[in-house]
């Protein structure tokens, strides 16, 4: 059940299930592997993507179980939304946690899924899944700016 225009009426701590799930436009940024400066404390996005993105849809694959399926995949609530500094500007979970509201093209605004597709077809260019970076791959050489995804 979504009540109207949740996202500005309504803290991420206040959401419903069903809300919650619905903020995420499925960009697949988040599952883009990072690595930390261990000097500064900086992330750095590869390209590299969870085994269980689908990288031409956004989708996990497993979503229900990605938990069990992924060690380190990383579960979103209120409190690592406002924690982190690796969610993309874009993200709607940020953005409702930093009180900016949603852009036109997010789905909930502009009633249509395919409006969150630009950001999907620029990650589909960029992304490789980890299934087929070698074990021995040299991580830092597969870094990428994200901020125009």
């Amino acid at each position: 059940m979504l009540r109207e225009r949740f996202w500005d009426q309504y803290s991420l701590e206040e959401l419903n299930h069903d809300e919650w799930e619905a903020l995420c436009d499925g960009c697949g940024k988040c599952c883009l592997h990072k690595l930390e400066d261990e000097d500064t404390g900086e992330i750095y996005h590869t390209r590299v993507a969870c085994k269980e993105l689908d990288i031409k849809s956004g989708g996990c694959m497993h979503y229900e179980e990605r938990l069990s399926r992924v060690p380190d995949c990383v579960q979103m609530t209120p409190e690592l939304v406002r924690s982190v500094n690796w969610l993309h500007p874009s993200c709607a979970y940020r953005r409702v946690a930093e009180k900016r509201g949603l852009p036109d093209w997010h789905p909930l605004i502009s009633g249509k899924a395919a409006t969150s597709k630009t950001g999907r077809i620029k990650l589909k260019r960029l992304a490789i899944s980890e299934r087929v970076v070698p074990v021995d791959a040299d991580w830092e050489l597969l870094i990428v700016d994200i901020t125009d995804l």
